[in-house]
């Protein structure tokens, strides 16, 4: 009996090779990524194969790779196999992604780089034209790939939409998508009964009634199953069919070692070392197995293995049939036969030490501190690579074979650090707890702090507290690690700031403790401690100090991020929106996403204060978009809640409060304040446009109530103007007098120029009418409305003020003045206010030209601005991670939305970009 995949063999999956057809004929057109997923044997790999097929008849360039179990703690194999035969396209990129690219796979020395401007190097290499016009990927068992390659071919899969590149990836069932939740799935059920009966006739015709329908029954429409149980039909021994219910994964596993035991031991021990080993070369497979076997092992043994259905012929390489016999034998073997296989792999590897001290360490059964060091050194050398989950790998098992208590102790803490980069929380509670058992020096205790302290679990546990983080700083700080101790300082302070800012006594101890370390004034590490801690109480420390610390940050991206986002904190919005994008090309040229979406999350923030819409919009988009790809969702719900409010100054109300609903609900169960406040304020602004005062009220009002989710000491103080604003139109002007009197006393702790600015507005609207034209004057004439946004709305306040006091014709200065800027800016619902009140006053006005940004989507605005400052689509995906292709799908779209034909036309319709 021939048992073989053919093609002729997808019975019952016809719908599925139809939409696998158009999607891979379709990628001249149109590119995209389609995860299939499974049972195991189900027909994944058929579907591929298939695929395959489809691709070579049209000439579509293929490229392939395999998640290997035991390969998946090697930093980007998967990766490199995949982008091998393409490897010397290479040598085209931009030289950032070149060197990230050779330094991922060890064919460089260059300085670690950040996986993203790897995963872009990919991007590229796979969607640039070479001799064939399209590409098809293939990922099989991508369940199995290397975190590293994961995360790479993630981020390609996720951009593919405008270039001829089309991703298949097959993952079993049991096991979660690896490139995340938002690619769409085609799932493969079992077979209905004819189709079943119709593989089992195919490939086991005339096997008696019985034992076919005995086959049938226990395969139950799984493919695989129907083949390979049919091998042993009528078979005596343990591969014959049993009356014992067992699992289908189990049975067939127990088919596959069934078969293994009745080969010549020779093969028996090919088998078991091509199960175990990280690789595929067979000469590394031969030299190991003969180790293990004591005589010489050869490609002649192959043979029974081949005939036995087990393995697949290769020339060079040694590929199983199927994962399951891999794992069949593997878990059939001893453990002595196990490490044996394992000694004998890392000797034969003694060239590739990345690759032989795995081995080496899966052939131990006790501790070993020659092994645990070379795992530890292959820890850096992944994370050299960028791979921070091969680290963590290698870092914990090295600790497992560590003897010496300080050496163990160091070894988990610096995995739990790699698990905290990584977001994986609960790798990090078990490697602190087993970090607990272990005596810790003072040093290590406060890492070990602030390693908890990474993570909302535990919040209210009085040692992770951050009035207990502080005080251990100052133990740290004492024993002379002054570094150590500023960065448990800032987590400290980024935790009140983002959960416990109410909490005054901590924040007064975190500032106590910072400003009591040796360094300098205008170290921007301690002005973002400051700032976040004490935004009010050392506002004016702050201030003074923050453009000298711009200045002295100089190319310093980190620095200038740090120094941009304490500016926000204490309502500098013009010098934060100055110093985030300064730091902006750094951290894209570096593929440091993570820095990335912070900084635009504190420009986009200051940008929607200033009503810079220009600049706020894709600033926001991207923050989001990139604090979701980074594990980040303290900034996904940031970019979230202050694109609602940029959404509410356009006057687009329905988009605003879906975007502030869509915060709060990933921000309310952690208690995120800047979040939830940050949305109340979007909500007021939303309500205010549309002429709703009361409801204004209600939200903006919330921001300042201590006993409310979305109070906030310091973010409150910079919504003042719209509660003032919305307290007149609605009657509350009693309602709101304790909150102005409280932002007068802050005003007298800081010179934050948004307070200042919000106070002199809500002032003079507040004021008795014999008061208030003075209190007008004098904010206008003292530059309260420093920023164009600000002035223009003290100009409408005033305006409407002279228009209540019969004063008609003086309102029309402040009226023309406020509109003009309202209509320059795109705050759609204000230039509509100070129309309606310019037509009460006997003033007609031209109707309000609409925005670019109107128009577009935040992206397509991004890639407008960047090309209207004359970037070409290349250089526009090099700084927004995506291919030339996609930019030029995008301005293929932009062109007709703005009614233009070449790029020549952009510079006059959209503002060059500061999004630089």
């Amino acid at each position: 009996m021939t048992v073989g995949m053919r093609e002729e063999s997808l019975h019952g999956r016809d719908a599925e090779l139809h939409k696998l057809g158009d999607f891979v004929r379709g990628a001249r057109d149109r590119g995209g990524a389609l995860v299939i997923r499974g049972e195991a044997g189900i027909g994944k790999s058929s579907l591929l194969a298939k695929a395959r097929r489809i691709a070579a008849a049209e000439g579509l360039l293929v490229l392939s790779t395999t998640g290997v179990e035991a390969e998946s703690r090697l930093p980007f194999a998967s990766l490199h196999r995949l982008l091998r035969p393409v490897l010397d396209r290479a040598q085209a990129l931009p030289a950032p992604q070149r060197e990230a690219m050779l330094a991922a796979f060890g064919m460089s020395s260059a300085a670690t780089p950040d996986l993203f401007l790897i995963a872009l190097a990919a991007l590229n290499m796979v969607g640039d034209a070479g001799p064939e016009p399209a590409a098809l990927l293939l990922v099989e068992d991508a369940h199995w790939l290397d975190s590293a390659s994961a995360d790479v071919l993630g981020f390609v899969a996720r951009r593919l939409d405008a270039d001829p590149v089309i991703l298949l990836a097959a993952i079993r069932d049991g096991f979660p998508s690896l490139f995340g939740s938002d690619l769409p799935e085609l799932r493969l059920e079992r077979l209905d009964e004819l189709s079943s009966a119709a593989v089992l006739d195919a490939r086991a015709g005339g096997l008696p009634s019985g034992t076919r329908r005995k086959l049938l029954q226990d395969a139950a429409g799984n493919p695989l199953a129907l083949v390979e149980l049919a091998i042993g039909a009528g078979q005596p021994g343990p591969e014959a069919m049993t009356s014992a219910w067992q699992p289908l994964t189990d049975r067939l596993e127990e088919a596959f070692a069934a078969r293994v035991a009745k080969l010549p031991a020779a093969t028996r021990a090919l088998l078991l070392v091509a199960s175990i080993n990280d690789g595929d070369a067979l000469s590394e497979t031969l030299d190991a197995a003969s180790m293990v076997a004591g005589s010489a092992v050869t490609a002649i043994d192959l043979g029974p293995a081949m005939d036995a259905s087990l393995l697949d012929p290769h020339e060079s390489l040694v590929r199983f049939r199927h994962p399951l016999m891999r794992s069949a034998i593997h878990q059939r073997a001893g453990l002595a036969e196990r490490h044996a296989a394992h000694a004998a792999l890392a000797r034969v590897l003694s060239d590739q030490p990345s690759r032989a001290i795995w081995h080496r360490a899966a052939s131990l059964s006790g501790p070993d501190e020659n092994v645990a060091a070379g795992l530890a050194e292959a820890a850096a050398l992944a994370r050299h690579q960028g791979a921070v989950m091969s680290a963590l790998m290698a870092l914990e098992r090295s600790a497992r074979l560590t003897e010496d208590p300080a050496r163990r102790a160091a070894r988990l803490l610096r995995a739990a650090e790699a698990a905290v980069e990584l977001g994986l929380q609960d790798v990090v509670t078990r490697l602190v707890r087993e970090a607990r058992t272990v005596a810790l020096s003072a040093r290590q205790r406060a890492q070990l702090l602030w390693i908890e302290a990474s993570f909302g679990a535990g919040l209210r546990e009085e040692h992770r507290r951050p009035a207990a983080i502080a005080a251990a700083a100052e133990r740290v700080a004492t024993d002379g690690h002054v570094g150590v101790a500023l960065r448990l300082l800032n987590g400290a302070a980024l935790r009140s700031f983002w959960t416990d800012a109410d909490a005054a006594p901590a924040r007064h101890r975190i500032v106590d403790v910072a400003e009591s370390l040796p360094v300098a004034a205008g170290d921007p590490d301690l002005l973002a401690i400051l700032a976040f801690a004490a935004p009010i109480e050392r506002g004016a420390t702050v201030i003074d100090s923050l453009r000298l610390s711009a200045a002295r940050s100089g190319d310093n991206p980190e620095a200038l991020r740090l120094v941009g986002s304490a500016a926000v904190l204490v309502g500098a919005f013009d010098l934060a929106e100055t110093c985030c994008t300064a730091a902006l090309p750094a951290l894209r040229a570096q593929g440091r996403l993570g820095l990335l979406a912070r900084a635009l999350g504190a420009q986009a923030w200051s940008a929607a204060h200033l009503a810079d819409l220009g600049l706020g919009i894709p600033a926001a988009e991207e923050c989001t978009r990139l604090a979701a790809e980074t594990s980040q969702p303290l900034f996904v719900g940031i970019g979230q809640a202050t694109a609602a409010v940029m959404a509410a100054l356009r006057g687009d109300e329905e988009r605003a409060q879906t975007l502030a609903t869509a915060a709060e609900q990933g921000a309310l169960s952690g208690g995120v304040r800047p979040v939830l406040a940050t949305a109340q304020l979007a909500r007021g602004l939303a309500a205010l446009g549309a002429g709703h005062y009361a409801e204004a009220f209600a939200h903006l009002r919330r921001m300042h109530d201590p006993a409310d989710p979305s109070f906030h000491p310091a973010l409150r103080c910079f919504a003042l103007v719209e509660l003032a604003d919305s307290a007149v139109h609605s009657g509350q002007r009693a309602a709101i007098t304790d909150v102005v009197a409280e932002m007068e006393s802050f005003a007298r702790q800081t010179p934050s120029p948004a307070l200042h600015g919000g106070l002199q507005h809500a002032r003079a609207v507040l004021a008795r009418d014999d008061q208030a034209e003075a209190l007008f004057r004098s904010a206008l004439e003292d530059g309260a409305g420093r920023w164009p946004f600000t002035r223009a709305r003290l100009q409408l306040a005033y305006g409407q003020w002279l228009r209540r006091q019969r004063r008609t014709a003086d309102s029309r200065t402040p009226l023309r003045a406020a509109r003009d800027t309202f209509d320059g800016l795109g705050t759609t619902p204000w230039g509509e206010l100070a129309r309606q009140e310019l037509r009460a006053s006997g003033e007609t006005s031209r109707r309000q030209v609409t925005a670019a940004y109107d128009r577009l989507t935040p992206q397509e605005l991004q890639i407008a601005q960047m090309a209207a400052e004359g970037m070409t689509n290349r250089e526009i995906g090099e700084r927004l991670y995506l291919s030339h292709r996609t930019v030029s799908s995008h301005l293929h779209r932009i062109f007709p939305k703005l009614e233009i034909t070449s790029r020549s036309q952009l510079s006059s319709i959209v503002r060059p970009s500061t999004v630089t």
